[in-house]
């Protein structure tokens, strides 16, 4: 099974996962290719997810020929994505080929660039719009945001995730890149939190940036700069 136990997080190993992500990370990647690279790459961590998290279920099936068995994944009604916007929005789309009948919820959250990295290495984190389905404990509660920075932004999110619901079957925040502050710090405050990420850079920069990194994934994605 393509996916890694390293430390504190779980890393996709799958090969088309890396190639994907390599094409993301490369300046030469225009907005298109970055946004449907994004999708791309959504879609193999939703299979991925199904392969290593959901079970299957035997199943009788009647063929054009003679009945038989089968296997069915267990779980597929019970799917909540959490679109962190903006930049996780194509990578949900990409989840939603993998889980096309899950339901949705969408948080906007921000962090202020302007105000700098506090003492602790976080951000000041603005939440502008939240709105989740209910969450029951059946489910499987993804939550997408292509970049695992210092997690800041992660932790206010899940705040606003865990706040008066119940403990979900699974947790999983889904990640392309994060850096080692952001998992730990998540891993940290939300214990019962998997952590699903393509790679583990290596470092944040002075600005909180994650080195390699992809750049700006929204921006990227979007064509804002």
């Amino acid at each position: 099974m393509p996916i890694d136990k390293r430390d504190n997080a779980y890393v996709v190993t799958h090969a088309l996962a890396k190639d994907t992500l390599s094409r993301l990370r490369d300046v030469e990647t225009e907005q298109v290719g970055f946004r449907k690279g994004l999708v791309k790459l959504g879609r193999i961590c939703g299979y991925e997810i199904i392969d290593g998290r959901m079970e299957t279920e035997y199943a009788e099936i009647e063929t054009p020929l003679e009945p038989t068995m089968g296997e069915r994944v267990k779980g597929l009604d019970n799917v909540v994505i959490i679109n962190v916007l903006r930049a996780a929005t194509p990578f949900v789309e990409g989840l939603l080929k993998a889980f096309p009948r899950a339901r949705q919820g969408v948080i906007s959250a921000s962090r202020d660039e302007e105000a700098g990295r506090g003492e602790d290495g976080s951000f000041p984190i603005t939440i502008d719009y939240v709105k989740l389905p209910e969450i029951h404990e059946e489910d499987t509660v993804i939550v997408a945001d292509p970049m695992l920075a210092t997690g800041s932004t992660m932790c206010a999110v899940l705040d606003h995730v865990v706040e008066n619901s119940v403990d979900p079957e699974h947790l999983i925040v889904l990640s392309a890149v994060s850096a080692p502050d952001g998992l730990l710090r998540v891993d940290e405050e939300f214990d019962q939190v998997d952590l699903l990420t393509v790679s583990i850079d290596d470092r944040l920069d002075d600005d909180g940036f994650i080195v390699p990194g992809l750049g700006d994934a929204g921006d990227r994605a979007f064509r804002t700069t």
